[in-house]
């Protein structure tokens, strides 16, 4: 029998063994590819595991891998049409495979459609599940991988790559469905619900290091030189979209992540708006979404028109005069050497853009409006024609260096602004292991 001191001892290691399994946090690193101006975020699949770069796509629903070149691990399954899993993902087909049997071709099997949502390209894969690993960590550090059993994504194949950034074998889904990468590693830990951040590298910042995910934890999340950027975010309601896209798979609701802009001003100057673009209609077309798989914000030409009209005559208040041949996509360009640089980036007009609330603002600073085109710096704002699906779409460049927390139990946005007013980035996370 044990005496009092040794049960005390085995009962609190016990608690703290369980408190530790039920509380666990991950992160992963992001990258920017300069020659796409897209994300990759990184993560260990497979038996051995390998280290496997995929595509970060905030919208998508299930991650995709390509099966079809030299996939190779012990531990992957198939999933068959009339298993409960198969059922729960609710994707409507099943097929057979009719070729050598191996990863991505069986007979009987549950089957998706993964989606490119840089080109829009779509297939037919399989569903698989295999072992995943991600490194846990503290908000400060990461602390060595932790496996995770029968990790479930579809096939793609190579053809479906094109487009994306180079080195990727797929995508890593972030978006809004109860198998997205959010989602299945939420189900590793008792107590956790979908909740995720991301901070997105910039390539203007002077730094060439990795931006950060982290996974089940709502902070904190520090920055060199001891920043907690869970301590700067604002939060603002995550809004369903009825429709599901371009997806064939259209009984189900919107995996992206939309908000809501009432409102937007450049300089504290109100922007006269066609209010109805701002807002999502019965068929899902309009309001404003946040995407990784654009590197500019695309705007509706109404939306555009009226933000650089006031746009560049802000400018000229700062006298900033625009060019009068413009770089395309952009409809608006500045010589460069007009232009000064700051903390937050060229010392351009900032745009707010007013959310659920007249006191609710995300503040756009120069050094994630501008894009620097050789002699000139350009308003990243590309036109997404005058029947797009979104009003809006932010693209990669406009998130860079921001902190996002996505809670999806809450169905809440929390966001930083420009880390760099705090005199850090998203590359100041330091991924040196303290185990």
């Amino acid at each position: 029998m044990c005496n009092p001191t040794s049960s005390t001892l085995i009962i609190i290691f016990l608690f703290t063994i369980l408190h530790s399994s039920s509380q666990q946090s991950y992160l992963t690193p992001i990258t920017k590819d300069n020659s796409t101006n897209l994300y990759t975020l990184s993560l260990y699949l497979k038996t051995p595991l390998q280290l496997t770069n995929l595509h970060l796509d905030l919208g998508a629903s299930l991650t995709w891998v390509d099966c079809t070149r030299r996939y190779k691990s012990s531990s992957y399954k198939h999933l068959l049409y009339n298993e409960t899993l198969c059922i729960d993902l609710n994707t409507g087909i099943y097929g057979n495979c009719f070729k050598k049997p191996g990863p991505g071709c069986s007979i009987d099997s549950c089957e998706y459609f993964p989606e490119n949502s840089v080109t829009r390209q779509t297939a037919i894969g399989q569903i698989m599940l295999d072992s995943l690993a991600v490194s846990t960590t503290d908000g400060r550090n990461p602390n060595g991988l932790r496996p995770i059993k029968d990790y479930v994504f579809s096939c793609g194949n190579t053809k479906l790559l094109r487009g994306l950034p180079n080195g990727v074998t797929g995508v890593a889904a972030l978006g809004r469905f109860n198998y997205s990468l959010p989602f299945q590693l939420s189900k590793t830990s008792s107590s956790s619900s979908a909740l995720f951040a991301v901070c997105l590298p910039s390539s203007t910042t002077g730094t060439s290091g990795n931006g950060v995910a982290f996974f089940n934890t709502a902070g904190p999340y520090y920055f060199s030189p001891g920043i907690d950027a869970s301590k700067l975010l604002i939060y603002t309601p995550l809004i369903l979209n009825p429709s599901r896209g371009t997806v064939p798979i259209y009984w189900l609701p919107s995996s992206e992540y939309f908000i809501g802009v009432s409102a937007i001003k450049v300089n504290n100057k109100s922007v006269k708006l066609n209010e109805t673009l701002l807002k999502i209609n019965e068929s899902g077309f309009g309001g404003t979404k946040i995407s990784t798989s654009t590197p500019y914000t695309m705007v509706h030409t109404a939306v555009l028109k009226a933000v650089t009209e006031k746009f560049v005559a802000e400018a000229k208040s700062m006298n900033l005069t625009a060019t009068e041949n413009p770089v395309k996509p952009f409809n608006v360009c500045f010589p460069a050497k007009a232009i000064v640089n700051t903390r937050v980036g060229p010392a351009v007009p900032v745009i707010d853009l007013v959310l659920d609330k007249p006191g609710i603002y995300w503040r756009i600073f120069g050094s994630n409006l501008m894009v620097r085109v050789k002699d000139v710096w350009c308003l990243g704002f590309v036109d997404g024609g005058l029947e797009p699906r979104t009003s809006i779409v932010f693209g990669g460049l406009m998130i860079e260096d921001n902190l996002l927390q996505f809670d999806l139990a809450q169905k809440r946005l929390g966001f930083s602004s420009s880390l760099l007013l705090k005199s850090t980035n998203c590359a100041n996370f330091n991924f040196t292991s303290q185990n």
